[in-house]
C-alpha cells in the first residue's frame, strides 16, 4: 500500500478510506470475467490506499470471495492489517439459475454462510458482515440475535444491514447495535433521504452507498444500451431501457456545467456530492479499470462549494428519474 486516502469513521468502530471498493463486477453481472485481470485490479485497489473492500457470498456464487481471498493471502501482514473486508449473506442462489434468488435469513443459514465466507476469504474474522436482504418471513429480532452471537464467537467484528427501512432499522437496533447500513444512494437514487438517513444520523450508524455512480450512468459513458456487453445485467435494468435512459440523461446535463467548473469528471461530481452529505458516508464504486479507480479515489479530495451542493440537492425537485431500480426479481428483500 503506497498511497493514502482521507479517512472516515463508519459507525462506532471502523475507520476506513473515504472511498471504498465494490468488488462485485469482478466476478459477475458487468460483462466478461478475467480472473488474472481481476486479481491485478484488486492489487491496484489496495496499493491506491483503499482500505474497505466489499463483496458478498452471492457474487459469482462464492467466486468473488474466493477471488479476494486469493489476493489477501499474497499480501504482507502490514498491508493486510490495514484492510477491512465486508461481505454479506441472505440472498440464496444455491438452487436457482441465472439472476433468480431466494431471500433467507434463517439463523442456521446465516451461521453456515458466515463459516463458508470465512473459508472462501481465508480469514479468521469478517470485519463487517451484512444481511444482504431482509426476509419478510423472518423476525428481524431473531436475525439480530444470530448476528450478535457471531460477534460473541469472534467470527465477525461489526454488524451491517442492507436496504433496510427506518422502522426495521430501529427494531434491529433495539436488540443490538447496527454498525453500518449499506443501501443504494446516489444522485439518481435518493429514497433514503426522507426517513432512513435521519435515523442513521440519530443512531450514529455508518452509511455505505452502493452503486454511487448509478451503475455507471452518472459517469456519462453509457449513452445507449449498445455501450453495454451482451451479458451485462444493465441491459434488462428498467432505468437503462431506451425511453427511460434518454429521459434520465437530463440529470447528466445538469452536472455538466459543474464538471467544467471544477475541471473534473461527471462521476467525480457525483461522488463528491455523496461525500458532502454526511461525514460518516463511505461510497463503494466498483471498476475493472485502473484509470477509473484513480478518478474515483480523487473524488475524495474534491470540495464542492455550498451553492453547487444546494443546486445538486435540489435536482430531485426538478428531475424525476424514470424506471425502477431493479426488475421485480432484484427488488426482493428491499424494505
Amino acid at each position: 500500500m503506497t498511497h493514502s486516502l482521507p479517512q472516515r469513521k463508519l459507525g462506532q468502530h471502523l475507520t476506513v478510506s473515504a472511498i471504498g471498493y465494490g468488488a462485485m463486477g469482478l466476478s459477475e453481472f458487468y460483462g466478461d470475467i478475467d480472473t488474472a485481470h481481476a486479481q491485478n485490479i484488486l492489487r491496484k485497489v489496495i496499493d491506491s490506499g483503499v482500505t474497505l473492500i466489499d463483496t458478498a457470498d452471492m457474487y459469482g456464487r462464492g467466486e468473488n470471495e474466493k477471488l479476494i481471498g486469493s489476493v489477501l493471502k499474497t499480501l504482507p501482514t502490514t498491508v493486510r492489517n490495514q484492510l477491512y473486508i465486508a461481505t454479506k449473506c441472505g440472498i440464496d442462489r444455491n438452487n436457482t439459475t441465472g439472476y433468480a434468488r431466494n431471500i433467507n435469513n434463517q439463523p442456521q443459514y446465516i451461521k453456515q454462510c458466515c463459516d463458508d465466507s470465512l473459508s472462501r476469504l481465508g480469514i479468521e474474522q469478517i470485519d463487517l458482515f451484512y444481511i444482504h436482504r431482509l426476509d419478510p418471513n423472518a423476525q428481524i429480532e431473531e436475525t439480530m440475535h444470530t448476528l450478535s452471537g457471531l460477534v460473541q464467537a469472534g467470527k465477525i467484528a461489526n454488524i451491517g444491514l442492507c436496504e433496510v427501512s427506518a422502522e426495521m432499522l430501529k427494531r434491529a437496533y433495539s436488540v443490538c447495535p447496527v454498525d453500518v447500513v449499506q443501501t443504494e444512494y446516489s444522485l439518481w437514487t435518493r429514497d433514503i433521504e426522507e426517513e432512513v438517513l435521519p435515523v442513521l444520523k440519530q443512531l450514529n450508524i455508518g452509511l455505505v452507498p452502493y452503486s454511487p455512480l448509478g451503475r455507471g450512468f452518472l459517469t456519462g459513458r453509457i449513452q445507449t444500451k449498445d455501450n453495454l456487453a451482451e451479458n451485462d445485467f444493465r441491459r434488462t435494468n428498467p432505468r437503462f431501457q431506451d425511453d427511460n435512459l434518454e429521459h434520465n440523461k437530463r440529470l447528466l446535463q445538469a452536472l455538466e456545467p459543474m464538471s467544467d467548473k471544477y475541471k473534473c469528471t461527471l462521476g467525480q461530481i457525483a461522488l463528491a456530492w455523496l461525500l458532502a452529505q454526511w461525514e460518516h458516508i463511505v461510497p463503494i464504486p466498483g471498476t475493472k479499470t485502473e484509470k477509473y479507480l484513480i478518478e474515483n479515489n480523487q473524488a475524495s479530495l474534491l470540495q464542492l462549494d455550498q451553492a453547487d451542493l444546494q443546486t445538486l440537492n435540489d435536482l430531485k425537485k426538478h428531475i424525476q428519474i424514470q424506471g425502477e431500480r431493479y426488475t421485480p426479481e432484484g427488488m426482493k428483500g428491499i424494505f
